[in-house]
């Protein structure tokens, strides 16, 4: 069975995260002096003196609701890259751990490896641009933490077979990522 928690990186689990002064104070504050806020608005635009809210709360109940999920199961983040690379941090730990991209796909995910000090092995695609089960299941080894599938795939644009999706998943004991 697949627990999460085991392929956590160990530092991560112990990490204490960042905690605002919204978050800290418990109230009915107009003004956070203590985070850097300017009190007397901005002449530009309304609210552009507050930082937002650093758990996007109010979008993921929306989107959470639109989708049947709940809001703790909602990541926001900048953009794509992003997300890819606070998946090298939280589950990759460097010189040690590896993930698998099937090539032809996109960049940023070699990019992020190598920021983030990790191997990278492939299992390149059939030529219609599918997924190989057997070439990707023999890649996988016991420091595979990342599986990478783009769908629609980048550069060939082309849709994976979701069945072959669900398949290398259920013989993965890792993150499979479908961008």
């Amino acid at each position: 069975m697949f627990v999460l928690e085991k392929i956590v990186r160990e530092n991560i689990k112990n990490l204490t995260p960042y905690s605002s002064a919204r978050k800290e104070f418990s109230g009915a504050a107009q003004i956070f002096l203590d985070a850097n806020e300017n009190s007397f608005g901005s002449p530009l635009a309304q609210n552009y003196n507050r930082y937002p809210d650093p758990l996007q709360t109010t979008i993921k109940e929306k989107i959470a609701e639109w989708n049947d999920v709940k809001p703790d199961e909602i990541f926001i983040g900048n953009g794509s890259d992003e997300a890819i690379d606070l998946l090298f941090r939280i589950f990759c730990r460097p010189q040690i751990d590896n993930v698998l991209i099937c090539p032809p796909t996109y960049g940023m995910y070699e990019v992020s490896a190598e920021i983030n000090d990790t191997k990278v092995k492939r299992a390149n695609l059939t030529e219609d641009f599918q997924l190989r089960f057997e070439t990707v299941k023999q890649a996988i080894d016991e420091n595979t933490k990342l599986l990478f599938v783009c769908s629609p795939n980048n550069p060939t644009g082309n849709i994976m077979r979701r069945e072959a999706i669900l398949k290398i998943a259920g013989c993965f004991r890792g993150i499979v990522v479908v961008d």
